[in-house]
């Protein structure tokens, strides 16, 4: 198959490309090429989305499969005008932050959606760091709208596995594998995680192309409780020490995030609203072919990559050395 992938150069679709390579597939990846050059066997082209039409105008031909990871509505709705009358199925990966709520579990593809980002005189801004979702939905209704006939919609949640810069599941595996005992966790060890590992979300996306898969998909791991994720990460990384476990409400009173970013603890959510973040049902998306490795099989090869690019290293999210330590005393005086 002739496969364009917008982006290409990094985490996911670097997997795609990898993976569609892989299977033998003539691939081209369009990206501006500031994150790295693309897979080996794979063509690119050089160019910015934001420039509009002008970005495809070196593309030449048809495309037996576009896959896109956008999340800016209007580099979307510019690539559709340009490429979906050239291209016979058309995949977008857009997001579980689409959904309105995130309180009942074991919700599936027909949960209430955000109201999307509009366009103004056709023009779509840039969404704002809370507007996410939002810019994700109008996405997604501009595929529907605008894209061939056959259009493909995955909505995963968290995404882990090697070469991750986002810093979020990696933080556990690496921080287990310090010496540094105790380590700081909240106390929600019975709260839900949901990960899907990249080259599984990446193989869903290479078939979907191959076989032509139509439709909405929620695309993610297997729903796993935190302190069996912990206990996972720690057989792995060997871990021996202990864990000294703090209330919710105290650590967000001391100003750690939830969640993801600087000072966080990763993975860790707001106890109410959010009992179905990580349990949404994959039912249809396993039914229609996707294949789940084990959780600990993404740990063991995070924990590779973690070791590799220096567990000691500056993060994007998690706590740093000298702030759980910090934290850890403070905690003695309660």
């Amino acid at each position: 198959m002739r496969i364009l992938i917008l982006g290409g150069t990094v985490f996911l679709s670097r997997e795609v490309a990898r993976q569609a390579v892989a299977r033998g597939h003539d691939v081209t990846c369009l990206a501006r090429g500031e994150s790295g050059p693309p897979v080996t066997g794979a063509a690119f082209v050089s160019a910015d989305r934001d420039a509009g039409a002008a970005a495809y105008a070196e593309l030449d031909g048809g495309w037996d499969a576009v896959i896109d990871v956008a999340r800016k509505p209007q580099q979307v709705r510019e690539a559709l005008l340009a490429l979906a009358g050239k291209s016979s199925h058309w995949s977008f990966v857009s997001s579980a932050s689409v959904y309105a709520a995130h309180d009942k579990p074991g919700a599936d593809e027909s949960a209430e959606l955000l109201a999307p980002m509009t366009a103004v005189d056709g023009v779509y801004a840039e969404p704002a760091d809370n507007e996410y979702g939002e810019g994700k939905v109008a996405c997604e209704n501009l595929v529907r709208d605008l894209g061939p006939a056959k259009t493909l919609v995955t909505r995963p949640g968290l995404i882990a596995g090697p070469e991750d810069d986002s810093d979020r599941f990696g933080y556990w595996p690496a921080r287990l594998a310090q010496e540094r005992s105790p380590v700081l966790i909240p106390a929600n060890a019975e709260v839900m995680t949901q990960t899907i590992d990249v080259r599984d979300l990446a193989l869903w996306l290479v078939t979907g192309a191959e076989e032509a898969v139509t439709g909405n998909y929620n695309v993610m791991g297997p729903s796993v409780p935190f302190g069996e994720l912990l206990t996972l990460a720690a057989a792995a990384s060997g871990f021996h020490g202990s864990f000294r476990s703090a209330d919710p409400q105290w650590l967000h009173e001391q100003g750690v995030a939830y969640w993801a970013g600087s000072e966080s603890l990763p993975l860790w959510l707001p106890e109410k609203g959010y009992d179905g973040f990580s349990t949404r049902s994959t039912a249809s998306a396993l039914a229609a072919g996707l294949s789940l490795r084990p959780v600990e099989h993404t740990i063991r090869d995070v924990l590779g990559d973690e070791q590799d690019r220096g567990l000691h290293r500056e993060r994007k999210s998690g706590l740093s050395a000298a702030r759980e330590t910090a934290l850890l005393a403070a905690l003695e005086t309660l």
